[in-house]
Parts: C-alpha cells; structure tokens; sequence
C-alpha cells in the first residue's frame, strides 16, 4: 500500500488501519526495561507485601508506583 492510499484511509476513518501496519520491530521510546536488583529489609517486603494486596497491585507494581512518583516530584 502506498502511503497516499494509507493517509487516505486513515484520514476517512475507512475501518482499522492496524492490519496495514507492520508492528514487528515497534518500540517504545523510554520504556526499554532493564532488570535491576534490590535488596530489602524484611519488614520494608511486608510492608510492601501488604500495601500492595490492599491496593490489589503486586510488590513489584507498587514499588515502580512509587519509585516513578517521587522521581516526577523530584524533578
């Protein structure tokens, strides 16, 4: 498909254009993932363990919560 014909439909809202697109090699600027270990004390894991349930999140959720909300106040 040409990318005229692929403005076209677009632009008419002629149906879902997302079969004509090639979403094999797509990435997310910014949100590459890189694995990172931390070691906590016990009662911080509870702490967590708990907050987390409460918020029917898991641990791993709720620390990049937190971690994400304090870097945006930080800046």
């Amino acid at each position: 498909m040409k990318a005229s014909e692929f403005d076209k439909k677009f632009d008419d809202g002629a149906g879902d254009i997302i079969d004509d697109l090639d979403l094999s090699s797509v990435r997310r600027p910014n949100k590459e993932q890189q694995r990172v270990n931390v070691d906590f004390p016990v009662w911080m894991v509870r702490s967590l363990d708990r907050e987390a349930s409460r918020l029917g999140v898991t641990r791993q959720s709720i620390i990049k919560i937190w971690i994400a909300e304090r870097l945006e106040r930080a800046r």
